[in-house]
């Protein structure tokens, strides 16, 4: 499956836009990571970011702890060509589903997801979005519990030490990742 192609069944199965930009930036995120991890791999790009842009695309359908991934893993199983380290990959990103992120993918997808989103948020905030957001005022944000409540601050602790890398070049990876699509998705 190609970037096109995710993109398409994800705005198939999502119609709430803020979903499909988390979706788009997590995608970009993982696009960022597979430059830095596996530099001109165009095509393992390619597969990392079609990871990140499915890796919620049934939450809209199947938000329980107990359906989703399962439910579009199982769908992309039978009905695409998405092969098995993505599908691993977003099986592992919800915890409640129990499987190991045992590949770079797979770590890389947690450690990203939360973060995303987070990041995100802290654009809407900012008077000039994401074009001055430095790591600094994340990590600032972080901090404060009642700011975007609903991201897990642990599964952000969590993934930066499973995936082994320092939190201000992991935030900085992000940022950057998400300001290159910030004009096509509007943060």
């Amino acid at each position: 499956m190609n970037i096109e192609q995710a993109r398409s069944l994800m705005e198939d199965w999502t119609s709430n836009p803020a979903l499909r930009v988390h979706m788009e930036c997590v995608g970009a995120c993982m696009g960022g990571y597979a430059d830095q991890l596996h530099q001109g791999d165009d095509s393992l790009k390619g597969r990392w970011i079609v990871c990140g842009i499915l890796h919620d695309y049934d939450y809209e359908r199947h938000p329980s702890l107990e359906e989703h991934p399962k439910v579009g893993v199982a769908h992309l199983r039978e009905h695409t060509d998405v092969d098995d380290e993505i599908l691993d990959a977003i099986m592992g990103h919800n915890p409640a589903m129990g499987v190991p992120r045992n590949s770079e993918m797979s770590k890389v997808l947690f450690a990203v997801d939360e973060l995303a989103g987070f990041i995100v948020a802290c654009t809407k905030v900012r008077p000039n979005g994401i074009s001055d957001l430095a790591p600094k005022s994340v990590k600032k944000k972080l901090k404060d519990k009642a700011f975007a409540a609903a991201v897990s601050r642990e599964d952000i602790r969590l993934g930066i030490e499973e995936l082994g890398v320092d939190q201000t070049e992991h935030i900085q990876t992000c940022i950057d990742a998400i300001r290159g699509e910030a004009e096509r998705l509007g943060v």
